[in-house]
C-alpha cells in the first residue's frame, strides 16, 4: 500500500521530513477494522511528532489521526461495524497513522460517517470533535454552573480546530455564552460564524476585555493555545471557583495562582482511552456517532477550513507548514491518493 512516512526528525521544508512510500497492506485481528482511507485532515499533533519522534532505524513512521474511509475487513471479535461501512475517527498514539491506504483501528474509538458529509469534510472532524466534547462535558462539565455566576465560557483560540468545533457544541448542547478569542478579520468572521456570542483579541490583555462583556467573569476557560502566555489573566478573569482546562503543552505550569480562588485544572488528551485501553474506551465511539446526529440534523457542520488536494508527501509537507505557522484556520485535509511520485 502506498503511505507517507519519516525515518528520523527534520524542519519541514526538507524533502525527507515526509517521503512518499510502500509498505505491506495490513491485517486486521481482534476488534480492528481494516479502512480504505478516503480523506485525512492534519492536527498540530502530527507537526509535534514529525518533529520529535525518531524511529527505530531502518523502519518508517506513519503518522495520521483523522480519518474518513470504508471498512474493506474486520477482526474477528468486531460487533459494531461491517464490510462496507463508512467511517470516521481519529486513531491512537501508539498504533501506525492515518496517512496510508489502508489502516487497522479499534472499533471503539470509531463512528459512522455522517451521512450528509462528503469524505473531506468527514475527515476534519474527529480529533477536534472528540477533544472538544471530552473537555467541555467531561474533564469542564459546563453544564454544572459555577455558583453566583452568569453561565459563560471563554475559548482561548477560538478559530483553530478544537476551538472551532467546541463553540459549536457549546452552543447547541447548552444556553451558555461562548466568548472566543480571535486576531485577525478572517479569523473573527470565522468564530462568530460558528456561533460565538462575544469576541476578543488574544494579542491583547484578555482579563481587560473580558470585564468590559456584559457577561460578568465567566465560570470556564477553555484553551487552547499558548495558556503560559494568558494564565496571569486566565485567573484574574475567572470567578472563584471556575474551572480551566487546557489541550497544549507548557513547558512548565504553575498552578498555585490557582489557590487564592480554588480554581480547578483540568487537562484534556484525546488519545488518553485508548491509550490505556480504559474501561469506558468506546465512549469516543458514542461522541462521534453524537456528533454525525448533530452534523446530519443539521445542528452543527464541518470544520473544514483548507483542501490539500491527494494525499502525498509534497501536500503534507505544505499542511504541516501551515500549522507551523500557526495561520491555520479550521481544520486542513487531503482526500484521495493521486500520483505517489517518487516513492521510497
Amino acid at each position: 500500500m502506498r503511505a507517507i512516512g519519516f525515518q528520523s526528525p527534520h524542519p519541514i521544508d526538507n524533502a525527507d521530513a515526509l517521503r512518499d512510500i510502500n509498505l505491506p497492506d495490513p491485517v486486521p485481528s481482534g476488534r480492528d477494522l481494516l479502512v480504505e482511507i478516503r480523506a485525512i485532515s492534519v492536527n498540530p499533533v502530527d507537526v509535534k511528532v514529525r518533529a520529535s519522534a525518531k524511529p527505530e532505524s531502518g523502519q518508517w513512521r506513519v503518522l495520521g489521526y483523522d480519518a474518513a474511509g470504508v471498512v474493506k475487513a474486520i477482526g474477528p471479535d468486531v460487533t459494531s461495524f461491517a464490510i462496507g461501512d463508512e467511517v470516521f475517527y481519529a486513531g491512537a498514539l501508539q498504533r501506525p497513522g492515518t496517512n496510508a491506504e489502508f489502516h487497522l483501528v479499534d472499533e471503539r474509538i470509531v463512528g459512522h460517517k455522517p451521512r450528509t458529509l462528503d469524505w473531506a469534510q468527514a475527515a476534519a472532524l474527529p480529533l477536534t470533535a472528540l477533544t472538544a466534547w471530552e473537555m467541555l462535558f467531561d474533564r469542564l462539565d459546563i453544564r454544572r454552573p459555577v455558583p453566583g455566576t452568569q453561565p459563560s465560557l471563554l475559548i482561548i483560540g477560538g478559530a483553530g480546530g478544537v476551538g472551532s468545533i467546541a463553540i459549536q457544541l457549546a452552543r447547541v448542547l447548552t444556553d451558555i455564552t461562548v466568548i472566543a478569542t480571535a486576531s485577525r478579520p478572517e479569523t473573527q468572521e470565522w468564530v462568530r460564524d460558528l456561533g460565538a456570542h462575544y469576541v476578543i483579541d488574544h494579542r491583547q490583555p484578555l482579563a481587560p476585555q473580558v470585564a468590559q462583556l456584559p457577561t460578568g467573569a465567566p465560570g470556564f476557560v477553555f484553551s487552547t493555545t499558548e495558556t503560559t502566555q494568558h494564565l496571569s489573566n486566565i485567573v484574574e478573569l475567572l470567578a472563584p471557583q471556575g474551572h480551566l482546562g487546557l489541550i497544549d503543552d507548557p513547558a512548565e505550569l504553575n498552578a498555585m495562582p490557582l489557590k487564592r480562588k480554588s480554581l480547578s485544572l483540568h487537562w484534556e488528551l484525546m488519545f488518553t482511552r485508548s491509550m490505556y485501553a480504559t474501561a469506558d474506551m468506546d465512549h469516543q465511539g458514542k461522541i462521534l456517532n453524537k456528533v454525525a446526529a448533530l452534523i446530519d440534523g443539521g445542528r452543527i457542520r464541518t470544520t473544514l477550513g483548507e483542501h490539500f488536494g491527494p494525499i502525498n508527501a509534497k501536500n503534507l509537507r505544505c499542511a504541516h507548514a501551515l500549522i507551523e505557522s500557526g495561520r491555520a484556520r479550521g481544520k486542513l485535509v487531503l482526500e484521495g491518493f493521486g500520483s505517489a511520485g517518487d516513492v521510497a
